[in-house]
């Protein structure tokens, strides 16, 4: 039996977080063995500390989330003031008053004619929730063979069974097959490592390829990402989007752009679609929404997908119960607000720069292969030989990352991210408010750090 932890006195954090936290994404049994949980108590701007006192500087925004900055008491008020007056009531066939003014301020800032928006607590609801508007939305419409998803290689769209259908991330879906059936992926946008016979201009054509290879009568939707996540901030090519999305208007298949991450200045603009210039159906957010001091997400339609649901009874029998709670609508009222009033897009777009030439100001370093990335989203592609583009074998990558990138970084004071999902890479997001002090803090840890770990690798 544990200790009750309403008494916290003498409680020691680490042994009953070993003891009985279950983290996510996480190698369990080195816990167990007595390696240390990093535990984080306190936040403030661009900044975080340990329960040592140790400070970090969180250059991922706390799993690309924490985009005003940590520590925003204004934020944190607008939540208690909220739970003072409504503390929460449901969605399912009510409203409530911020609900209602979040759905309203969401759609003025979204593209187009996306005005419909359907809340959920995360962004893999949201991405569920897409894929099943998607398939109903076809049925509705009378076409009820359109049920498969074409996402791309090595992306990752959610851990639900049915965003699993999407992800394309291999040891991410084995554990956990069979799935409905239906997913379909196409090669990626790395422009460093272009698939055989396949050029920046030809990229968009492989979904052509393959709506018509599992015949277009059956494809629902193709979902993808504007900059792409896994992999290490796959950037589209020039009038790839474009391209897609009259491949989808000739097929009759609908256009989800999943922003998850890529929403809520993370690019420079509200959304995604907003920087590369194209029009979706359906846009998944999450995270900066509330810059992550609540759970909430959101599925963005468009006039045209909600059409068929405001016919006679019909009804999208899909829900969660805590989907556009309260709190965290007024939670991300206030994070907008503030967005809004401290001019953080602009901030972005002005800083942007700073960020993407600290990292190209690496590529010194014999391991750096490859800069790419958009906004405040980059990342580094780390190889084993720069002429060649060599990357590394799954035993070398294990060494690099976690048995010294991931460690060292943190050690010295850096939260990022060092990820092997596809060839190794490092990726950056700090908070939108972050500056050219931030960048220089951070090239003067991860220098020293590529360069130890540039010997390293060369000595194996």
């Amino acid at each position: 039996m544990a200790p009750d932890p309403s008494d916290q006195a003498g409680l020691d954090y680490q042994e009953l977080a070993r003891r009985h936290l279950w983290l996510h994404f996480s190698r369990m049994g080195s816990y167990d063995r007595g390696a240390e949980v990093p535990i984080i108590v306190r936040g403030d701007g661009c900044y975080v500390w340990d329960d040592q006192g140790r400070r970090y500087l969180d250059a991922l925004s706390a799993l690309y989330c924490v985009n005003i900055g940590h520590g925003r008491r204004d934020i944190a008020q607008a939540g208690a003031d909220q739970a003072s007056e409504l503390g929460f009531f449901t969605t399912w066939s009510y409203a409530h008053p911020r609900a209602i003014e979040l759905a309203a301020k969401i759609a003025s800032l979204a593209p187009g004619d996306l005005n419909r928006v359907f809340f959920t607590s995360g962004g893999g609801e949201s991405v569920e929730t897409a894929l099943k508007v998607a398939r109903q939305y076809h049925k509705l419409r009378g076409n009820p063979l359109k049920t498969k998803f074409i996402a791309r290689e090595v992306a990752y769209h959610g851990t639900t069974l049915g965003a699993l259908t999407a992800t394309g991330v291999t040891e991410l879906r084995t554990p956990f097959e069979p799935f409905t059936p239906g997913g379909c992926h196409v090669p990626n946008t790395n422009l460093y490592r272009l698939p055989p016979g396949q050029g920046a201009e030809t990229l968009a054509e492989t979904v052509r390829e393959r709506i018509e290879f599992e015949g277009p009568e059956t494809v629902a939707a193709v979902i993808m990402e504007p900059v792409q996540n896994a992999g290490g901030c796959f950037v589209p090519p020039e009038g790839y989007w474009q391209r897609v999305r009259e491949i989808c208007d000739a097929y009759d298949v609908l256009l989800i752009s999943d922003e998850v991450i890529c929403s809520w200045g993370r690019l420079g603009e509200w959304f995604g679609a907003q920087r590369y210039g194209y029009q979706p159906d359906i846009i998944t957010t999450a995270k900066g929404l509330t810059s992550g001091y609540a759970a909430m997400g959101a599925m963005i339609a468009s006039d045209g997908v909600i059409e068929p649901f405001l016919e006679g009874t019909n009804t999208f029998m899909h829900g969660f119960t805590f989907g556009g709670h309260p709190i965290g609508a007024a939670v991300a009222l206030a994070n907008i607000a503030a967005m809004e009033d401290e001019g953080i897009i602009e901030h972005v777009r002005e800083h942007e720069h700073d960020l993407r030439a600290m990292l190209d100001s690496l590529r010194d370093i014999p391991i750096v292969g490859d800069v790419r990335g958009a906004g405040y989203f980059h990342a580094i592609e780390l190889v084993k030989d720069r002429e060649t583009k060599a990357s590394f074998s799954s035993a070398e990558s294990e060494a690099l990352l976690r048995g010294y990138l991931s460690g060292a970084l943190y050690e010295r004071g850096l939260i990022c991210r060092a990820d092997d999902r596809g060839d190794p890479v490092i990726q950056f997001a700090p908070p939108l408010i972050a500056g050219p002090e931030q960048f220089e803090e951070m090239e003067a840890i991860l220098r020293p750090v590529l360069e130890e770990a540039s010997r390293r690798m060369e000595s194996l």
